[in-house]
């Protein structure tokens, strides 16, 4: 039996649930942060519409994992980030594309978008047009660097943002090199950045009476964001962090005897004491060097070596028991199969097993965050084939099926 096998298993709800159904997001996005976007959104009842391109789709949906079960490889990516929306494929080249491309746009609340800056001007998209049509209209232009600034058409991936927002430097290795996350860290953040934006603007329109607007999101304002108080300490003191440099002593991961690793975290002065008093250093924490954080942080070579050297000397059972006994904040430092197999996760439902009710094998992913008890949401959709509802749209919007029909033979509309 593996980690997965315990989780639990559920089936697609019968429709959207959750405090934004009835919202309309049409998703001209690609890749990660968008999709990381309307995931939220759709997760909570948001009718998203993922407009790809004929015969292409999203290219998020390329990015495949090698597995023996699967020829093409495991699209985990696509099967999560595109759960709960509906998929529309058209070729934007076609005038008659576009034209039901308008009216999809006239009954929706949100659009989003990651094309260049310029692009959406260029394609007859132009917000201000757009919104002469549908007055209550939210764009939100993803893009690297935003729609204005020297840099503005610069490509803008993620890992780029990753090294010129300073994170990179920040977080450098035990040769002093920089170190991108290997994780999509921009966009993700960006994602959910975006998806509060939208909820902002949208109340705009529905709560005080305003209008639509324009969302201007860039992948590195996010990022600086959370980079912490780094600029402003740079502006009063004229000196940077070094890399590595910690925010509190004593904090970081230690390696257990067994091999494991914990990682602690002494972030005030009472729970520094007392991590001091579980390594048998009681007496020590009233030194002048180490009685303070910023003394702490002054000499955290010597701090870190007390806490390694007591760590290295238990189990990763024996450490998480010992501290814990002595009301330190530590906890373990999981692997996959380990985070997996933890019983809090598992109690949580955090991860499941989505059953989509066609025989294949269940698909892990996280379940839908965050957790709200009145009015929660929930997995409706399935991440869809390329093209999947584009009938179903099409007809919603007024389109006949010998209309439907013309725009497939001429390759304009892509049908699975």
């Amino acid at each position: 039996m593996t980690p997965t096998d315990e989780l639990p298993t559920v089936a697609l709800l019968g429709g959207p649930t959750g405090p934004l159904q009835g919202l309309r997001v049409v998703d001209l996005s690609r890749l990660v942060a968008g999709n990381m976007l309307t995931l939220q959104l759709g997760d909570f009842g948001a009718d998203v519409i993922k407009v790809e391109a004929a015969g292409a789709g999203d290219t998020l949906r390329e990015w495949r994992e090698a597995h023996p079960d699967y020829p093409q490889g495991f699209d985990g990516w696509w099967r999560v980030y595109g759960r709960n929306k509906r998929s529309l494929a058209l070729n934007l080249r076609d005038p008659q594309a576009m034209e039901w491309l308008h009216k999809l746009l006239s009954t929706a609340h949100v659009m989003v978008e990651s094309f260049r800056p310029g692009k959406l001007e260029e394609m007859g998209l132009d917000p201000i047009q757009l919104q002469k049509v549908n007055p209550r209209l939210v764009v939100v232009r993803l893009s690297g660097w935003g729609q204005s600034g020297p840099s503005r058409e610069l490509p803008g991936f993620g890992s780029l943002i990753e090294g010129f927002c300073g994170y990179a430097h920040k977080h450098r290795d035990s040769n002093g090199n920089p170190v991108l996350p290997n994780l999509a860290l921009a966009d993700m953040v960006t994602g959910l950045t975006g998806a509060f934006a939208v909820l902002a603007a949208v109340r705009e329109v529905e709560v005080r009476g305003g209008a639509g607007q324009v969302v201007d999101l860039s992948l590195l304002e996010p990022m600086l964001a959370i980079m912490g108080p780094e600029v402003t300490n740079f502006a009063a003191t004229g000196r940077t962090s070094e890399p590595g440099r910690k925010i509190a002593s004593p904090r970081g991961a230690y390696r257990c005897s067994d091999g494991r690793w914990v990682s602690l975290s002494g972030s005030t002065e009472s729970m520094a004491r007392r991590v001091f008093e579980a390594i048998g250093q009681g007496a020590a924490f009233d030194d002048p060097r180490y009685s303070t954080n910023a003394a702490r942080l002054t000499h955290d070579d010597e701090v870190d070596a007390m806490v390694a050297r007591f760590v290295g000397g238990l189990t990763q059972v024996e450490a998480l028991h010992r501290f814990r006994e002595k009301g330190v904040t530590v906890g373990p430092i999981h692997d996959i199969a380990e985070l997996l197999d933890d019983d809090h996760v598992k109690s949580r439902g955090t991860y499941v097993r989505l059953d989509v009710g066609d025989g294949t094998q269940p698909t892990v992913m996280h379940a839908v965050t965050p957790r709200m008890l009145g009015t929660p949401g929930g997995l409706h959709r399935k991440a869809p084939r390329l093209g999947e509802h584009g009938v179903e749209l099409l007809t919603e919007l007024g389109a006949s099926a010998a209309q439907v029909q013309a725009m497939s033979d001429r390759q304009s509309l892509t049908i699975p």
